[in-house]
């Protein structure tokens, strides 16, 4: 079995530092209507979350979309729509507090500078395979996680942390879809950014049901 550490020349680093699967493998969602939160004003930490978080789902959405062009992987083309509800339930938070949305309705163009080379990074990575692309996409979710916890931390907005408890489910949905993937092709994956205990908790869990409290 191979054994694969992933790692990017300080591009996700940097990120840190500011802050086929199957129709089995999308969190499943219940319907929801759109929050208005009950207080309008917000704090610049909350403001300048909000704006990276936005931009990071539309990074996990962009390379998704990429790599199942690249490799019609269905893990791929699923999990990028997923991607597209994190943003939009970002989305309806900056609106509801009427801060400018960041980003660009082009794929793979970013506002933000890191998460730009974040992404040409990933896509150099993903394009060398398709055990490379899976890998990229357990970074990805890697990532995600981390950066989602240290922002719940950091907030005290209950409609704040209510839309990022849903992101972060959804993540840990996607890094148990894009781990079994790796291990049905004798690849395991090394968490780079959460701790080893934390990963193993999240992949040997059940996968689960994200969004019933939005």
């Amino acid at each position: 079995m191979k054994f694969f550490k992933f790692t990017f020349l300080g591009a996700i680093a940097l990120v840190l530092t500011i802050s086929g699967c199957d129709n089995e493998s999308i969190e499943p969602i219940e319907p929801i209507e759109e929050n208005v939160a009950d207080v309008l004003e917000i704090n610049t930490t909350d403001t300048d979350g909000l704006v990276f978080m936005r931009e990071e789902e539309k990074l996990a959405r962009d390379a998704y979309i990429s790599l199942f062009e690249m490799y019609d992987n269905q893990v791929f083309n699923n999990i990028s729509n997923s991607e597209q509800r994190h943003m939009d339930e970002v989305l309806i938070l900056l609106n509801t507090y009427q801060i400018n949305d960041p980003s660009f309705e082009e794929v793979g163009k970013f506002s933000n500078e890191t998460l730009q080379q974040l992404y040409d990074d990933l896509m150099a990575q993903g394009s060398i395979s398709e055990i490379d692309a899976l890998i990229v996409g357990a970074t990805i979710e890697d990532v995600d996680i981390r950066d989602l916890d240290l922002f719940i931390a950091k907030t005290t907005n209950a409609d704040i942390i209510k839309v990022y408890d849903f992101l972060n489910c959804g993540s840990r949905n996607h890094l148990r879809a894009f781990t079994s993937r790796l291990k049905d092709l004798g690849v395991t994956y090394t968490p780079q950014f959460i701790s080893q205990e934390q990963f193993d908790s999240i992949v040997n869990g059940e996968k689960e049901k994200c969004g019933q409290n939005l």
